[in-house]
């Protein structure tokens, strides 16, 4: 069966530290399609973030690029297996040097956000599975 992908495309600062700070997550660069102007994170097996230096980002659209660190253009949602998953992924944004974000915790639901380097959000998620569910 035909597994769609999503290929999450945003405007960085510094391709080579934006490199750094995802890898340090845990995360593994796809050589075939990293370049000096991109960097292709490979999150799972159907998601991909493609890190894109501005000048080559604008070459795919005629609007502004929005400075993430002022602007909230998106809000990226990550699942993880655990709670403790969620605090581990997000201790190690952390400590690479991104912002902390909102903390919920409903229960059956807990997520922590960081901002990136470059201001995107990324909320880590983590639901009971018998909630969801039920």
């Amino acid at each position: 069966m035909y597994q769609q992908m999503i290929f999450v495309n945003l405007a960085v600062n510094d391709v080579e530290a934006s490199k750094k700070f995802f890898t340090s997550l845990g995360y593994s660069l796809n050589p075939q399609f990293s370049t000096d102007d991109t960097a292709c994170v490979k999150i799972s097996d159907t998601i991909v973030a493609m890190m894109l230096s501005k000048s080559h980002y604008s070459q795919f659209t005629t609007k502004e690029i929005a400075d993430a660190s002022k602007t909230s253009e998106t809000l990226i949602g990550l699942s993880a297996e655990s709670r403790s998953a969620v605090d581990e992924l997000v201790d190690k944004a952390l400590a690479a040097g991104a912002t902390a974000g909102k903390i919920q915790d409903y229960g059956f639901m807990y997520g922590r956000a960081f901002d990136d380097l470059d201001g995107h959000t990324w909320e880590i998620i983590w639901m009971d599975p018998a909630q969801a569910e039920g």
